[in-house]
């Protein structure tokens, strides 16, 4: 489930009344650790993920960046002319050593009884962040910059795509058995300059993490992903992660089966009754079909989430049974054709 741990979880806001600080939270071993475990512990899914942020790894190549409560992340220097690129250097991953110790310790905590995801941001989001300052609800200067200073940008996504690669295979190394990228605003540009700015970067870390750890699953996801779909097959990840707006039959009518799909139950269902969340569950997982399917959220929980809705979530999915479910769809077919 995304943003599995976190602001939802009484046991989670407790933890952050003692440390205010995100930062804090998200960089010491010991709580990325308890953080990561708390739902695992709660609710038993499939999956744990890591706690961390997808801009974690940005000062260990010369970015550093703050977190305010009430604007979120601000890089007090970004980067958007040719002389700010003289502030990157090649990722330090002894500077990300909390991230690679949390992960083994997590590692022998679940043993097999789930698989443990790390992740990381795509190039052209963690880009949005370093040009902009910070999170933005326009994307101006970044979208201004592939035209005004294309070969900036350029250099920026390139020194980012290398170093989210060597993160990807550090955090492999150190455990983790899949990992997501989150081009979480992807979706904010047309598909076409998605196809320009975004696509190659992607297909580029893909490739690289292919060389070092063949074995290891990628799944994509990018918010507003409706018009992307084809074009994200084309980075040649493992698994395409839908958000709740797209239709999942729909979606996998234009994937094909060849390729896994993740989703997309709406996360605000899980404030609805019990019952309402149930039966979108099932319509979510007959559309997905019997192969390849990776029932999660459309994205992140939502705050204030109850976490009564979460656990039905998780006791709904494990006791699915593929056979039963599938023949209770021919029937209903079978209904509608006499």
């Amino acid at each position: 489930m995304m943003r599995q741990a976190g602001r939802y979880m009484s046991a989670y806001q407790k933890l952050a009344e003692k440390h205010p600080s995100f930062r804090e939270r998200s960089e010491t071993v010991d709580l990325i650790v308890e953080i990561t475990l708390q739902p695992w512990r709660a609710f038993k899914p499939d999956g744990v993920i890591i706690f961390s942020d997808i801009l974690t790894p940005l000062p260990a190549i010369g970015v550093p960046f703050e977190i305010s409560d009430a604007k979120g992340p601000i890089i007090q220097s970004p980067v958007q002319f040719e002389e700010h690129l003289e502030n990157l250097h090649p990722i330090d991953l002894e500077k990300l050593q909390f991230v690679g110790e949390s992960l083994r310790i997590l590692r022998r905590e679940i043993g097999e009884n789930a698989a443990l995801l790390g992740f990381v941001g795509a190039p052209w989001t963690i880009a949005t962040y370093v040009v902009e300052g910070g999170t933005t609800s326009t994307y101006k200067t970044i979208k201004r910059m592939c035209y005004t200073a294309p070969h900036v940008l350029r250099a920026l996504l390139s020194h980012l795509t290398k170093a989210i690669a060597d993160y990807i295979i550090f955090q492999v190394n150190s455990g983790a058995q899949c990992i997501q990228i989150f081009d979480s605003w992807g979706g904010q540009l047309p598909p076409h300059l998605w196809e320009d700015w975004s696509k190659p970067y992607i297909k580029q870390i893909v490739s690289a993490v292919r060389k070092q750890c063949p074995q290891v699953p990628i799944v994509l996801y990018i918010n507003g992903n409706g018009g992307l779909l084809e074009r994200m097959k084309g980075t040649g990840v493992d698994v395409i992660g839908l958000d709740w707006t797209v239709d999942m039959a729909d979606g996998r009518r234009r994937l094909g089966n060849d390729i896994g799909v993740q989703g997309n139950v709406d996360p605000a269902l899980l404030f609805s009754p019990l019952p309402v969340l149930t039966d979108e569950i099932h319509r979510v997982v007959k559309a997905a079909g019997r192969r390849g399917h990776i029932l999660n959220l459309g994205h992140g929980v939502l705050v204030q989430t109850p976490e009564e809705a979460v656990a039905h979530f998780f006791e709904v999915a494990r006791g699915l049974r593929y056979d039963t479910l599938f023949e209770d769809c021919k029937s209903e077919q079978l209904e509608t054709v006499g």
